[in-house]
C-alpha cells in the first residue's frame, strides 16, 4: 500500500470574482441568478401516480407528510365504504322505483325520496371528487417543497393546517350547508320538472313516478295548445306586472320624495311619517284589508260611492280580469312607493347646494334643476335597485295572492289552474297545491330561473365586492 503524503491537499482553485470581500458586487458586474429548482420530473410523476392511487398514499409514503396524508386516507376509507349505499342511490335514481300493488301502500317505492337520496349521492360523489382532485394538487406543491426543504415534522404539519389552511377548513361547513340546503332542494326541484310526477295517475307512494324527459317542456311550449295558451298569458302578464309595479313604485316615490324636499313646509316630518306607514304595515295585512274593503258584494269602497251617489252599480274591482289588474298595480304602488321614497330622500339629501344654487345664478328654474341636477344624480345612485326591484317584482307572490288570490276566473282557470291576475309564482303555487301538477309547476320554476339568472349576474358583476373595489 503507497504511503499517504503528509502534504495537505490543493484546494480547489476558483474562478475570479468581480465581488470585492465585504462588499457587493463589482461596478458593472452581473450577478449569478438563483435558480430555485422543485421536484424532478421522476419524483413528480412517482408522487402524481400514488396520489391517484389512493388518497393520502403519496403522503404518508414519499412526502412523509402523516397529518395530512391520514386525513386523506380517513376520506377515501369512508367514501369506500359508502360505496354500497351510494350504488343503491344512483340505481333507484335512475329507476325512480318499481309499481308493485301487492303491497300495502305505505311499504311500496316512494319515487320521490327516491330522487332525493340519488341526488344527494351525486352531491356526495361530487364532494369526494373534489377532495380527491385537491389531495392530488396538494401531494405535487408538497413535492415541490420538499425538494427545497426538509419534510415538516408533525407539528409543523398541524401548525400549517391551523394557519395557512384555517381560511378553507372554517370555510368548509358553510359549504358543507350551502350545498345541502341550497344546490341539492335547486336541483331535485329542477329534476321534478323532468318526471311525469302530477295528479292523479302518478303520486307517491300509491303509483311511481317515470322520466319523461322534455315532455313537459314541450307542452308548455307548443305541444299542448291550452298549455301553450296559459303560459303566454300569464308570463306576459307577469313581465306587465313587473314592469309597471317597479315603474310606478319608483317615480311614485321619486315625486313624493321631490315634493318633501323642495316644499316649505314645518311639519314635512309629520308627512314623511305618514307616507312611511303602508311600508311599516306588513304587505300580508295591508292586501288583505284592501281586499275587504275593494269586495263587490259588501266592500267599504263600493258601500261609500253607491252612499254618495257617485256610482249606481257596484264596481267589480275584483272580478272583472282588466279592472282587477289596474287595482293590483294601484294598490302595489300605495303600499311601495314609501321605500323608493326614503331612498331618493337619500341621494337627494347627498346633493352639494353649491350645485344647485350655482344653477340658481344661471337663472335654471326648479323644473330644469329637477331634470338637469336631481333626476340623474338620483338615477345613478338607485339605478342598481332599479334591476332588482324588477326581480322582486317578478316573485312577488304576496301581492297577487293576498290582494286577488290569481282570480278571477278565466276560461281555462279549471283545466290550468291558471287565474286572470296569475303571476308565474303564484301560478306555480295553484299547480302545486291544488291541482297537483308538480312537475308542470317545477318546469315553470326553471324557466322563471332562465328569466332571472342573467338580471342577477348582471347585476352582481356591477358591484364593486365582484370588481374587488371595496
Amino acid at each position: 500500500m503507497t504511503a499517504m503524503s503528509s502534504h495537505p491537499a490543493p484546494k480547489p482553485s476558483r474562478a475570479p470574482s468581480s465581488q470585492v470581500p465585504g462588499k457587493g458586487p463589482a461596478k458593472g458586474s452581473t450577478p449569478t441568478p438563483t435558480i430555485i429548482r422543485g421536484a424532478s420530473k421522476e419524483d413528480r410523476d412517482l408522487t402524481r401516480l400514488l396520489a391517484i392511487l389512493f388518497m393520502g398514499l403519496a403522503h404518508l409514503t414519499v412526502l412523509r407528510q402523516r397529518v395530512k396524508g391520514a386525513f386523506f386516507a380517513l376520506i377515501e376509507v369512508l367514501f369506500i365504504l359508502a360505496i354500497p349505499s351510494l350504488v343503491q342511490r344512483l340505481s333507484n335514481l335512475v329507476t325512480l322505483g318499481e309499481q308493485n300493488l301487492s303491497v300495502p301502500v305505505m311499504e311500496r317505492d316512494n319515487s320521490m325520496f327516491m330522487l332525493i337520496d340519488g341526488v344527494l349521492g351525486v352531491a356526495v360523489i361530487l364532494v369526494f371528487a373534489t377532495i380527491y382532485a385537491i389531495s392530488v394538487r396538494s401531494a405535487l406543491q408538497d413535492a415541490d417543497a420538499l425538494a427545497l426543504r426538509p419534510a415538516p415534522t408533525a407539528r409543523q404539519q398541524v401548525e400549517s393546517i391551523t394557519s395557512r389552511a384555517f381560511p378553507t377548513i372554517g370555510l368548509m361547513p358553510m359549504l358543507g350547508l350551502i350545498l345541502f340546503f341550497v344546490v341539492v332542494p335547486l336541483v331535485f326541484s329542477a329534476a321534478v320538472a323532468f318526471t311525469n310526477y302530477s295528479a292523479p295517475n302518478n303520486i307517491p307512494p300509491a303509483n311511481t313516478v317515470d322520466w319523461v324527459g322534455l315532455e313537459t317542456f314541450k307542452d308548455l311550449l307548443g305541444g299542448n295548445a291550452l298549455w301553450t295558451g296559459a303560459l303566454v298569458r300569464v308570463f306576459g302578464w307577469t313581465l306587465v306586472w313587473a314592469i309597471a309595479a317597479t315603474i310606478t313604485c319608483y317615480f311614485g316615490g321619486m315625486l313624493i320624495a321631490v315634493i318633501l324636499q323642495e316644499s316649505k313646509i314645518r311639519i314635512k316630518p309629520v308627512f314623511r311619517a305618514i307616507f312611511i306607514l303602508p311600508y311599516a304595515v306588513p304587505a300580508v295585512i295591508t292586501m288583505l284589508v284592501w281586499r275587504n274593503m275593494l269586495n263587490g258584494a259588501f266592500g267599504a269602497v263600493n258601500k261609500v260611492l253607491l252612499d254618495w251617489g257617485i256610482i249606481d252599480a257596484a264596481i267589480p274591482w275584483l272580478s272583472d280580469p282588466l279592472l282587477a289588474k289596474f287595482v293590483a298595480v294601484a294598490i302595489n304602488l300605495w303600499a311601495g312607493f314609501p321605500y323608493f321614497m326614503l331612498l331618493t330622500l337619500g341621494a337627494m339629501t347627498a346633493i352639494s347646494p353649491d350645485i344647485k344654487e350655482a344653477a340658481e345664478l344661471d337663472g335654471a328654474s326648479k323644473v330644469q334643476q329637477f331634470r338637469r341636477i336631481t333626476l340623474p344624480l338620483v338615477l345613478y345612485q338607485t339605478a342598481p335597485l332599479l334591476i332588482m326591484s324588477f326581480a322582486a317584482n317578478f316573485n312577488n307572490f304576496g301581492a297577487i295572492f293576498f290582494l286577488t288570490g290569481g282570480g278571477p276566473t278565466v276560461s281555462d282557470t279549471t283545466q290550468t289552474g291558471a287565474g286572470g291576475t296569475d303571476i308565474m309564482v303564484t301560478w306555480i303555487y295553484s299547480l302545486t297545491i291544488d291541482l297537483q301538477k308538480y312537475n308542470y309547476g317545477a318546469a315553470l320554476a326553471v324557466m322563471i330561473f332562465l328569466v332571472l339568472a342573467p338580471v342577477a349576474i348582471m347585476q352582481f358583476r356591477r358591484t364593486k365586492s365582484f370588481k374587488g373595489e371595496l
